[in-house]
């Protein structure tokens, strides 16, 4: 019975590290991608891959969009929460703001799903251990990036106030996706990239005139994987989790991120783990652990 029990638990904290791992990732084929792939046209490329994706798992699921018009506003809602205004907010401010500063403002999500959840929508338990990991969560983020990232802290303030902005704005994602828990997790993410795709496409013909790039295929390459993977996949599993883990549990995985661009660093350009950012890693984990720890019920 205890197996039974724990084999659920243990599958979607899997689930949580994937997330982390294929979010995590994305920053490196932005990086690739958008050096020959202007910002907005390459994310209204990526949310038009990634809804194609979405349809066609939608339609292999056999199920179906929602048909009435409060639902598709509350994705409209949704949509802008989890990805077209939180990554305008923060590609915007990273024009200001060093990456590693960046890096830390942004995680600081998982705090403010904390602070909106106590204070005011009171939708899911709260407790002192939860907030524990956030706060560790955090300081293992500013211990893998490096407390030097902190030095700009105080300057270019509009840049590091777009750069929590768009921690905000996903700590709201978390929250709010919630009011959609009647749709399943494969509706809500077609329907959030069906409205992206709405926004981000116009938008990008019109400031960026996209038919006039000669991307390589390197490049296009890149925008397909960040699509398929760290979009249409991770949709999925995020708003898998946020059913199951719940906001702040699934806000968590912003901790990891940072560990798994370090993983990354090891495994692709050789570089090494100091014994600091080592203890960032086990901070951050222990953090995530914490913020994830079931509560105990007692059986008869």
């Amino acid at each position: 019975m205890i197996d039974q029990a724990r084999r659920p638990a243990n599958t979607e904290y899997m689930l949580l590290a994937l997330l982390a791992l294929l979010w995590g990732s994305s920053y490196l084929f932005i990086k690739i991608a958008v050096a020959e792939i202007p910002p907005l046209s390459l994310m209204a490329l990526r949310v038009t891959i990634a809804g194609i994706f979405l349809i066609v798992v939608l339609n292999w699921r056999r199920e179906r969009l929602p048909r009435d018009g409060k639902t598709w506003r509350m994705l409209l809602v949704q949509s802008f929460l989890t990805g077209i205004g939180a990554w305008t907010v923060l590609a915007w401010g990273q024009q200001y703001v060093d990456s590693g500063l960046a890096s830390v403002l942004n995680s600081t999500s998982p705090i403010f799903v904390f602070l909106f959840t106590y204070l005011i929508t009171r939708h899911e338990a709260t407790s002192g251990l939860k907030l524990f990991g956030a706060l560790l969560g955090l300081l293992g983020v500013v211990l893998i990036v490096g407390v030097d990232a902190l030095a700009g802290l105080g300057q270019q303030v509009v840049g590091q106030l777009a750069a929590i902005c768009g921690a905000v704005l996903y700590a709201c994602a978390a929250i709010y996706g919630k009011r959609l828990a009647h749709l399943s997790a494969t509706a809500i993410a077609t329907g959030t990239m069906i409205w992206a795709v709405i926004i981000l496409v116009p938008a990008s013909l019109i400031v960026e005139r996209p038919w006039t790039l000669s991307p390589s295929a390197s490049a296009l390459m890149s925008a397909f994987i960040l699509a398929i993977f760290c979009t249409g996949c991770a949709l999925l599993i995020y708003f898998r989790l946020l059913k199951t883990l719940g906001s702040l549990g699934v806000a968590s995985q912003a901790y990891l991120r940072a560990g798994v661009g370090v993983l990354l660093g090891m495994v692709f350009l050789g570089e090494k783990i100091t014994p600091v950012m080592a203890a960032g890693l086990l901070a951050a984990i222990i953090g995530v652990a914490a913020i994830n720890m079931p509560t105990k019920t007692k059986q008869q």
